[in-house]
């Protein structure tokens, strides 16, 4: 087991605590603070759309706050994946001036060890800790996250130009954490048998494996939802079932995505479905390549793939635990080898 070093924080004031309407101002004011106008999440720079975000459910906001009740730091847990279960934690920052204070840790910690032990709606947590600096990635060892997937050129460049740390588009590493257990049966799609074991060895919930031999149903119509986020050149991917049209499909979704200036595509499928093993095949064919395990996306469980049609900067990926750097090899690996079966790779 690693041990986690931070530096000794600086000595300050502060209270954390759950999101006022009077925060909003101030939470946009810290992501200009932070990023500038780069941040491809637009609401978080709007104070009546915060307070809305907030208020139906889609965000839930933490502030660390001075004395003087200035916004120095927030966090935001949120449902982002087909099982509302499953709530992520992220949107996280401090203000420059404060980041050797222990506001970071603090501002975690409330949500995490204080929050939802308190709301039994999140069963399972998960987040992105971004590759350009270890901060994230050490504070989620802390707080009892495991490692699963790990996300090649997530962010844009551009998100980090007000503070010049990164000079390409900027890697995710996800971790999860089950608050409440639920073992039960995946499919392994042979192709990947060895590095899925690897990652459901170190799970802190059970799982039943089962081989994914079955070929795609021949009379179901594959269900897909896309998402693209055209300010960060990213197409998300939702498959929770396969059908004999998936090459189709995907081709079709694909191209609408670059019409929409998409670069980084990424497909979640469920690893529930026995014909996830030839889905898997098909798709590498297209150029996908291993993401890892995503758990209870469905409430079952997803696997992540991912292409890109941009140039990977995998030795500026900086990651912190041994197993997040096995991981980053076996993706770079995985995603020669796609690129063989596809053909080529559109970027070297």
């Amino acid at each position: 087991m690693q041990e986690v070093f931070f530096e000794k924080p600086r000595s300050e004031t502060f209270s954390v605590g759950d999101f006022c309407p009077q925060d909003a101002e101030g939470i946009a004011d810290l992501f200009r603070a932070v990023y500038g106008e780069s941040y491809p999440i637009r609401l978080f720079y709007h104070p009546k759309e915060i307070i809305a975000a907030n208020q139906d459910g889609r965000y839930t906001s933490f502030v660390v706050r001075t004395p003087e009740n200035r916004v120095i730091g927030a966090t935001h847990l949120f449902p982002s994946a087909p099982y509302h279960g499953l709530y992520e934690h992220g949107v996280s920052l401090v203000h420059p001036d404060h980041r050797k204070s222990n506001a970071f840790r603090e501002l975690c910690a409330y949500a995490v060890d204080n929050y939802i032990p308190r709301h039994s709606v999140v069963e399972v947590l998960w987040g992105e800790s971004v590759c350009n600096h270890l901060i994230s990635q050490k504070m989620a060892h802390v707080f009892k996250t495991i490692e699963t997937a790990l996300e090649i050129a997530l962010m844009p460049a551009e998100s980090y130009k007000h503070e010049k740390s990164s000079a390409g588009r900027v890697a995710a590493l996800n971790s999860f954490r089950s608050y409440v257990s639920r073992p039960h049966q995946i499919f392994i799609p042979e192709v990947y048998e060895n590095i899925l074991k690897r990652i459901y060895d170190r799970l802190d919930d059970r799982r039943e494996f089962a081989v994914a031999g079955e070929g795609l149903p021949t009379d179901l119509q594959t269900q897909i939802q896309m998402s693209v986020f055209d300010s960060a050149g990213v197409a998300r991917m939702t498959i929770p079932q396969s059908g004999a049209d998936l090459d189709f499909i995907v081709a079709e979704q694909e191209q609408q995505a670059r019409k929409q200036n998409a670069v980084v595509f990424q497909i979640r499928l469920n690893l529930s479905q026995p014909s996830v093993g030839q889905t898997v095949d098909i798709l590498r064919h297209h150029g996908y390549f291993f993401g890892g395990v995503l758990p209870r996306w469905f409430d079952s469980d997803g696997l992540l793939l991912q292409k890109l049609e941009c140039p990977p900067d995998f030795d500026g990926i900086l990651l912190w635990s041994d197993f997040a750097k096995e991981l980053l090899e076996f993706i770079r690996k995985d995603r020669e080898d796609c690129g063989i079966l596809s053909g080529s790779l559109k970027q070297n």
